[in-house]
């Protein structure tokens, strides 16, 4: 009987290993937990810096004021910038279809000339990134290049994004936070609406985010204008 060596003995074919499916149940909750956890950081640090935002008692001269529409009480500090001089011309993003000059003047107490002589407005905008496509094209179209930005407190955060990402480093933005209501960190975890209306926001804001990881082409003079106007030729 002859006794091959050990070079050449032949080789037992190699176990494969197989991954139980334990393994990967394991390891995708791992993973759910771990996103949960970014998740709740992230919104505690987001409501930190909401509440931490104060309306300036004083704000620099700029070109032109863009206020917001949607929530309480935007417009008034807004035209109240425009009248102390901060902008020299006011435009009012996401108006009704059916709101017109007449009916802002008498809702705020403004005199008619004040929106005739220096406000605009943009009929087109239905939600935040449209009032940032809107205010991308008024910004080029009239070659401003610092603008005061009014909303509220906790929407600042994702306006400021959508708006620096489309209008880019064609003009400076300046946030002028409104703040109606104190949304500290505990009141928001207390108060079911306060914490209702800071999360939505907060998703809101992380998928502005995740847009803003895409390359975005700035807006074109002349594109989607039509729906821009001074009160004049507004309804």
């Amino acid at each position: 009987m002859t006794i091959l060596p050990d070079s050449a003995a032949p080789h037992a074919a190699p176990r494969q290993r197989t991954r139980k499916p334990g393994w990967v149940m394991r390891n995708l909750v791992k993973l759910g937990v771990a996103g949960v956890l970014l998740m709740v950081a992230g919104f505690a640090a987001f409501s930190l810096y909401v509440s931490n935002l104060a309306t300036p008692r004083d704000v620099a001269q700029a070109d032109a004021i863009i206020v917001l529409t949607g929530g309480q009480a935007r417009l008034e500090p807004a035209l109240e910038l425009l009248k102390a001089g901060k902008g020299t011309r006011l435009l009012i993003s996401g108006v009704h279809p059916k709101t017109g000059p007449k009916t802002l003047s008498a809702a705020t107490g403004n005199d008619r000339r004040l929106f005739n002589c220096c406000v605009d407005f943009d009929y087109a905008a239905l939600d935040t990134t449209g009032n940032a496509e809107q205010s991308a094209i008024w910004v080029e179209n009239h070659n401003y290049r610092s603008v005061i930005l009014v909303t509220n407190n906790y929407h600042m955060p994702r306006t400021m994004l959508e708006m620096g990402r489309l209008i880019g480093d064609e003009a400076e933005l300046r946030p002028y936070p409104v703040v109606n209501t104190k949304l500290d960190l505990g009141r928001v975890i207390s108060e079911p609406e306060a914490f209702r209306v800071m999360f939505t926001e907060y998703a809101k804001y992380v998928a502005a985010l995740a847009r803003s990881a895409w390359p975005t082409d700035h807006a074109t003079p002349g594109t989607a204008t039509a729906m821009i106007g001074t009160a004049d030729k507004a309804r």
